[in-house]
């Protein structure tokens, strides 16, 4: 490599045009700056800076991984969620941007300061530790299905002194007995032989948190027909879906006997989620 070769700018235009997707520029940035330690802002502020023949040969490998179609995350290791860095792995969902909503919603909430919340299939426990965040008194337990999950949203727990507990359990299956006032979920929603399965970052994630059955509502269905039974009182169920499943989850919601239903949308006003409260 030549010594011009090694500037931060020169890096970042080769990895910009070698990487495809939505945003080439930002991965490259990510990446660099996970490589040398410097932040996204100095690669603007003095793109002539030089970094280390050894810096150059990690970031190269990270770009041809991403080339690859690895994701972001994974190859970071770490994914931002509602501002807490999450540690993130390939046993699990990587967070959206658009799972925010949930909790954005839940937020909205007349909830107590005292209530006790519930995240089914939790991932890296970005929902709980989200809510946690937001209300040192709220009493969040997450369960995952997946014990390695499990391990993986419990340490993020520890590691930003969150009180969110994680247990092992396939929905309710395997829960403490309790109610809730709040239960929350980003299920597998996908239909199985969705094209969308081969695209993307989602060809590197666990099948087993995307699909769900052959339209996608399989384990929705399975939330909502139990949730009722392990909610308080005025207590709201809440799931993040498809785009194209609003009216078939405010359905099930309603035959459920839940009331007030209501579907919300994302940051690209597609429908996302839907909450519902159970009269008791």
């Amino acid at each position: 490599m030549s010594e011009l070769s090694l500037t931060c700018g020169s890096l970042l235009r080769k990895a910009t045009i070698a990487i495809s997707g939505e945003s080439p520029r930002l991965d490259a940035e990510l990446l660099l700056s996970h490589v040398t330690g410097l932040s996204r802002t100095s690669f603007r502020a003095w793109p002539e800076r030089q970094v280390t023949a050894t810096e150059a040969r990690r970031f190269e490998a990270l770009v041809q991984q991403r080339v690859s179609g690895h994701p972001v995350a994974h190859l970071l290791g770490e994914q931002e969620f509602w501002s807490l860095p999450l540690k993130v792995s390939a046993s699990t969902l990587i967070p959206r941007p658009d799972t925010e909503c949930l909790v954005e919603a839940a937020l909205e909430l007349p909830l107590a300061d005292n209530a006790r919340i519930l995240d089914l299939g939790t991932g890296t426990g970005a929902i709980a530790l989200a809510l946690a965040s937001e209300n040192g008194g709220w009493h969040v337990l997450a369960c995952d299905a997946v014990p390695s999950a499990v391990e993986l949203a419990a340490d993020n727990a520890q590691r930003l002194g969150l009180p969110v507990t994680v247990v092992l359990s396939h929905w309710f299956d395997q829960l403490p007995p309790g109610r809730f006032d709040l239960i929350v979920s980003n299920p597998p929603y996908i239909a199985r032989g969705d094209h969308h399965l081969n695209e993307g970052d989602v060809r590197f994630e666990p099948s087993s948190a995307l699909v769900a059955g052959e339209d996608g509502l399989d384990d929705i269905r399975a939330i909502v027909e139990s949730g009722p039974r392990w909610l308080n009182s005025n207590g709201w169920l809440m799931v993040e879906h498809g785009y194209d499943q609003g009216e078939a989850v405010r359905a099930l919601f309603e035959r459920a006997g839940l009331v007030a239903v209501e579907t919300r949308r994302d940051y690209g006003n597609r429908d996302r989620l839907t909450l519902g409260q159970w009269p008791g």
